[in-house]
């Protein structure tokens, strides 16, 4: 399973000190956002996991072999009003 090596949606409740705390997330449909984000003032998740990718939607991402993310690993950004997989990659 690919890592969420970091990510800059602090507000999310998932994250703490720019890492993802939650088992996994989910990415996409037509675009590469994370589905999984949730903005909070409460924090939840595991101090002890970083978060993988559970299942990426984005057909045309080139790390993308059957819904499954093949990265090595990826990078989360906050694009407007949400928040996006900045390792997506069009084929």
């Amino acid at each position: 399973m690919s890592k969420v090596l970091d990510c800059d949606a602090v507000d999310c409740i998932y994250n703490k000190d720019k890492k993802c705390h939650t088992l996994a997330v989910n990415i996409g449909d037509k675009e590469p956002l994370c589905d999984t984000y949730m903005a909070g003032p409460s924090k939840g998740g595991f101090d002890d996991v970083i978060g993988g990718v559970g299942s990426c939607k984005v057909s045309e991402c080139s790390f993308n072999k059957s819904y499954e993310c093949m990265s090595t690993g990826v990078h989360m950004t906050i694009v407007g009003d949400h928040v996006d997989c900045k390792t997506y990659h069009k084929k």
